[in-house]
């Protein structure tokens, strides 16, 4: 009766008790009785692999992950130049992103069922200026350097028999090691890039203004800019579809093209600025596809980006005066367009026409700058000249071509004959002579 009443009391009263504790309820520590029987046991995520017990061959790379940084940091400094060639400084962050790369590995390699994680912070310790020091290729050399330190010391580290298995992880794990080193040169490019362009557009403004002070001096020097020889201004009209995307790419063609290169724009004028010792006029001519229509002018040769001041303005003066002359060609020397610019109010134009033809005209012996009057003024015919001066028509000729030696303009060209006619109309203007 008694091992009745226990069956029934225990029936009775066994809905109201906790159930038995198993095994797959325990706690993370794995010592059962430490959960809440208050709380629902765990269940595993549906579809989620069970995590596999440590094998020896993951306890062994772990281990020895100090022996691979220390064979690691030896084989950079005796293969590879460039790191030893780098500031002490930039050696000991090559050291920290070659610690940080294996050490990813070893965690990486502790459970491979999952994606890699943490290979983008491989590189987060170092700074951003280090990929200045070291290029992208010198990176990929660094992960060669540490994938073959991972690769002789596998016979060590591996269990018998897993050589390969852990060879073979080593080359997945340095592949996604590679991809994040090219992302992170790409993104320190993208950025930089953004900069320099700002930087860029300063200093293109700054020159266009006529500032050639210390400020500019500093901003060329942080864009590269050599200043190995002299510099060309090329000004034109910038393409209908001139875009950031676009703009990078003339950038890259001129850098080709000349040993310094600038792009600006100015509303819906394109400015480049050539430097370097090689032929730049060579160079500018390469570049004329990548403006947009109508004519393209060519600033004086000055010694200097920031002496080009000068430069920038007959180039944009002779943009602007270009439309006069009807058969210029393209490109064109702002030199070339000097009465033109004259028309637009240029007085860089006005100040070179009577320096370099009035003046020394008026200055010279032989009745010169009669001579030119009076030939110009006869319709540009030696008879008439001659009858006008009661000289013999060889004599005016004689008298021309002295013209053409003074001032490097020739009176019987149609269209140099202009130039020296607008010397002239400026000269008595601005009352520097009398003919």
């Amino acid at each position: 009766m008694l091992g009745r009443m226990s069956t029934s009391r225990a029936g009775r009263t066994a809905p109201a008790q906790a159930p038995a504790k198993t095994a797959a309820q325990t706690t993370d520590a794995g010592t059962p009785g430490d959960a809440d029987p208050r709380r629902e046991p765990a269940r595993p995520r549906a579809g989620a692999p069970a995590r596999e017990p440590v094998t020896e061959t993951q306890r062994r790379v772990r281990d020895g992950a100090g022996l691979l940084a220390a064979a690691a940091m030896r084989r950079l400094d005796a293969d590879l130049d460039w790191y030893r060639a780098l500031p002490a400084e930039d050696r000991s962050w090559v050291g920290l992103v070659a610690q940080a790369g294996i050490t990813a590995f070893v965690t990486w390699y502790a459970d491979p069922t999952k994606p890699p994680h943490g290979v983008g912070e491989i590189f987060a310790a170092a700074p951003p200026e280090l990929t200045r020091s070291i290029s992208l290729q010198h990176t990929l050399q660094l992960v060669r350097v540490v994938v073959d330190v991972v690769e002789t010391h596998s016979d060590r580290l591996a269990a018998p028999g897993e050589e390969r298995e852990l060879r073979e992880a080593v080359l997945r794990y340095s592949r996604e090691v590679a991809f994040s080193a090219a992302e992170v040169y790409a993104r320190a490019a993208e950025v930089r890039g953004a900069s320099d362009a700002r930087l860029e557009a300063l200093v293109v403004d700054a020159l266009v203004r006529g500032d050639g002070g210390d400020a500019v001096r500093s901003r060329v020097a942080a864009l590269g800019w050599t200043g190995q020889g002299p510099t060309l201004v090329v000004v034109g009209t910038a393409g209908a579809h001139m875009d950031e995307v676009r703009t990078a790419d003339l950038r890259r063609e001129t850098r080709h093209a000349a040993d310094d290169a600038l792009v600006g724009t100015l509303g819906d004028r394109l400015l480049v600025f050539l430097g370097g010792r090689g032929d730049l006029r060579a160079a500018a001519l390469t570049l004329l596809p990548r403006f947009g229509p109508g004519p393209v002018v060519i600033g004086p040769t000055a010694d200097g980006l920031v002496e080009s001041t000068r430069s920038v303005r007959a180039a944009l003066h002779g943009l602007a005066a270009a439309a006069a002359w009807d058969g210029a060609p393209r490109p064109v020397f702002a030199d070339d367009l000097l009465p033109e610019r004259v028309l637009v109010g240029d007085a860089d134009a006005r100040r070179a026409l009577v320096e370099r033809a009035f003046a020394p005209l008026a200055a010279s012996q032989g009745s010169l700058l009669e001579t030119l009057s009076a030939y110009l003024g006869a319709g540009r015919s030696l008879e008439a000249a001659a009858r006008t001066l009661y000289v013999h028509p060889n004599t005016v000729r004689y008298r021309l071509r002295r013209v053409s030696d003074v001032t490097g303009w020739d009176p019987l060209d149609a269209r140099e004959s202009y130039v020296l006619q607008t010397a002239l109309a400026v000269g008595r203007l601005d009352g520097t002579g009398t003919a």
